[in-house]
């Protein structure tokens, strides 16, 4: 090996990766520190060098000897740039070739089982150490484990202390402090931010990377979630241009039912954009179904105008569902289809999949076909109004045979006993100018009811003509309780004085009649709530478990494509399965068929398993947001008393919601009283070492609103008689910093200097001698 120059002292990584690449045999420590002519203190330096070489993943990490790598390292650091239908990609993070060339795209394999359990799904920025092969022309990266985040994108509000430095407050309420800002990149106080770390120790406090505006003006706690859970949100030109372009294909009678005849009504929100489904039903005339009936459920044709292959197609795939908050939706589809051409309009010819159901006098569905149809509906009404002309008797005939059927529909519902949870909906309501006007629970009413059967019958009719078939199908699976959850739920009840034998079948009606045998508001609530923690998370899978919480054994979502990407492949299913296929396009932009692709029928594991977490991810952001506009509206009653009922119970405190209003807020425990509280982890309650007193999820109490943050939507609560009352602030809760404490000032503005030596309140720890 020739020696071209002479070094004094560590090398850098970028001399160690030159004289590496630069070298025609594997070359370890020994030839690396021989070379840099290093001595004692310095091969130990070299030795932390090269490790931390290798977790960047710059060098082979095996302890014998550095290879130089050709392409990607073995086992190196990798980015996640891009979540690929449901799939991680991801680029070395330290790629810098000589020729210049972009960084090779690995696909990500993520652990499954119980290794799977170890991290979340791995997300856009991600950071993971992987080992990777060559797999034909691409490579493939396994996850060893996920690395923290350098540069993870941090949102909050700045503000600016009386001595002029910034800080960025936060708006996640699990970060309780906030952290100094070493570069204002431009940011004025009270402007919302995006920020990152300055430097690796994290006394090097953020720099401010992006300012994305006021962040109490009304409609931006819906920003805030959507840059939080980056949701896509915006549509690049190309594919609002291709939606334009596949928004105008023709529709054709002579191949489709034609449906235009019958007066089906759309029966929605009052405040609906879109409508996915519509409804029809009336007397079967055939003998052979005496007392029985016809009905129809039409629905929106997505799949005729959204296609595998299309732009459209990838960005709905990404998007998984439509995300609706109190000031906003962003839709899965461009507006040009979502809120026009695929929406089932009044009195506009429309593309539908239709659901034909025949149904007998017990409610029990028949019989089912499905065929592509056009249909133009007759109305399109609002809950409250479908529900006033029919409890005032002036309905048409047409609404009023809606309501005949479903009352055979819900017999049948009753018969297999559903799990039946009474749990209110809350609901935001704006002004014209984005403020909240009200928090209101909505109503159920029959109409709800009647909408909601129709829609069920017709998916259970999708997932049982798929399975005739043994065509795929993509599942909405809500399993069986675990055990653990069960027996935490048994736990629970013994301390109530109720039993629940864990020997028998679980089914939903087991759930209902423990319910319905308590007839005290308060504890019915508390077991409710147990009841509901119990149940398992429901999900989309290719694989049939049945619906636990519908009490049914076969389940699809086929109702909802314009806002579902899960409905939409299941109406490709059908098209294929039922050969229901339109005649090819003229244009050559749009692709010829409309069923399922190759790769969806050979990875429909992978495909649902994003389109589940995109679903959760939804109801994160939506439920944030609606705290955030809670918290914003509680904001100036700050020091006002309110009823609550506890929702949790924790060590270190209580978390409790305002009736009729919703918010969830902490109550410390270090205001509940002078004395120690006990937590009981079985019974999931604080109780007072001194007085006894108990406090347990379900209980109602009047407390007092301590703060209101809308940043970050949370809520402080206490004790009307609590000593240490926070004063009201209205709006905004303090920064909450790390470091050093502000420096104090007497009356004439000389530094105050604290008393010196050891805190009275700690003893000397002398040593024995």
């Amino acid at each position: 090996m020739a020696h071209h120059k002479k070094f004094e002292g560590l090398p850098s990584k970028q001399q160690v990766m030159e004289l590496i690449k630069g070298s025609d045999i594997p070359i370890g420590k020994r030839e690396i520190a021989r070379h840099f002519k290093l001595k004692g203190q310095e091969k130990i330096a070299l030795k932390a060098l090269l490790k931390d070489m290798a977790e960047e993943g710059m060098i082979d990490g095996k302890r014998t000897a550095y290879h130089r790598m050709g392409g990607v390292p073995k086992v190196t650091v990798l980015r996640v740039v891009e979540i690929d239908e449901g799939e991680a990609v991801a680029v070395p993070e330290s790629w810098d070739p000589d020729s210049g060339q972009a960084p090779p795209r690995l696909r990500v394999v993520e652990p499954k089982g119980k290794a799977k359990r170890a991290y979340p799904a791995l997300r856009k920025g991600d950071r993971i150490l992987a080992r990777t092969e060559e797999a034909g022309k691409g490579w493939i990266a396994h996850v060893m484990r996920k690395l923290p985040d350098r540069e993870e994108a941090l949102m909050g509000v700045v503000e600016i202390d009386s001595s002029g430095k910034g800080w960025l407050a936060p708006v996640e309420k699990s970060v309780r402090n906030s952290m100094p800002i070493a570069d204002l990149g431009g940011a004025e106080e009270g402007q919302l931010v995006l920020a990152e770390a300055a430097g690796k120790s994290p006394r090097s406090g953020v720099k401010v990377t992006e300012v994305l505006g006021d962040p109490l003006t009304p409609k931006s706690f819906s920003l805030i979630a959507i840059h939080k859970y980056e949701i896509p949100h915006v549509f690049t030109s190309e594919t609002l241009d291709e939606a334009q372009t596949s928004a105008r294909l023709p529709l054709s009678k002579d191949d489709r039912e034609d449906l235009t005849g019958l007066p089906i009504v759309a029966i929605d929100p009052a405040d609906a954009r879109d409508h996915d489904d519509a409804i029809w039903a009336a007397p079967d005339d055939n003998p052979d179904n005496p007392g029985g009936w016809k009905a129809l459920v039409a629905i929106a044709d997505v799949s005729f105008y959204v296609r595998p292959g299309m732009k459209i197609d990838r960005e709905a795939r990404k998007r998984g569902n439509s995300v609706y908050f109190p000031d906003r939706v962003v839709p899965m589809l461009p507006e040009v289809l979502s809120a026009d051409v695929c929406s089932l309009g009044e009195g506009e010819d429309r593309a539908a999949m239709a659901c034909h159901l025949t149904i007998d006098a017990d409610g029990r569905v028949k019989n089912f076909r499905f065929t592509r149809a056009i249909v133009r509906i007759h109305e399109v009404i609002a809950y409250e109004d479908a529900q006033e002309r029919i409890d005032k008797g002036d309905a048409p005939e047409h609404l009023k045979n809606l309501w005949a059927c479903w009352n055979r529909l819900a017999s049948a519902r009753d018969d297999r006993e559903p799990l039946d949870l009474d749990l209110p909906e809350r609901r935001v309501v704006l002004d014209d100018k984005g403020r909240i006007d009200a928090i209101v629970v909505r109503e159920r009413l029959d109409a709800d009811r009647v909408v909601e059967d129709f829609m069920i019958a017709a998916n259970v009719a999708a997932a049982k003509a798929l399975e005739a078939k043994a065509a795929p199908v993509v599942y909405r699976v809500h399993e069986t309780p675990s055990r653990e959850k069960l027996v935490s739920l048994r736990d629970y009840l013994k301390t109530m004085d109720r039993s629940l034998s864990l020997g028998q079948v679980i089914t939903p009606s087991l759930f209902n009649r423990l319910l319905k045998d308590v007839s005290d508001v308060a504890e019915k609530e508390l077991i409710m709530e147990q009841v509901l923690r119990t149940q398992m998370q429901a999900y989309y899978g290719p694989r049939n478990a049945g619906h636990f919480g519908l009490s049914l054994g076969s389940y699809a979502h086929f109702t909802s494509p314009i806002r579902r990407y899960a409905d939409l492949l299941v109406h490709r299913a059908l098209v294929d399965a039922y050969k229901l296929e339109q005649p090819k396009p003229q244009s050559n932009a749009i692709p010829d068929g409309s069923g399922l692709s190759d790769r969806d029928r050979e990875s429909l594991d992978r495909v649902t398993e994003a389109i589940s977490r995109a679903e959760r991810r939804a109801m994160e952001a939506e439920r944030d947001t609606i705290d955030r506009y809670v918290a914003a509206w509680l904001s100036g009653r700050v020091g006002e008393t309110f009823e609550t009922r506890v929702t949790g119970v924790q060590k270190f405190g209580l978390f409790a919601t305002i009736l009729g209003v919703g918010g969830d807020g902490l109550v410390p425990v270090s205001v509940l009283g002078d004395e120690r509280f006990n937590y009981d982890d079985k019974a999931q309650v604080l109780v007072g070492q001194e007085s006894g007193t108990v406090f347990r999820s379900g209980d109602r109490l009047t407390l007092r609103l301590a703060e209101a943050n809308p940043l970050s939507g949370a809520l402080k609560f206490e004790p009307p008689e609590y000593a240490g009352s926070i004063e009201p602030r209205g709006g905004r809760a303090a920064p909450r910093r790390k470091g050093k404490p502000p420096i104090r000032h007497d009356k004439a503005g000389k530094h105050v200097v604290g008393k010196r030596g050891r805190p009275g309140n700690i003893r000397h720890q002398g040593r024995k001698k």
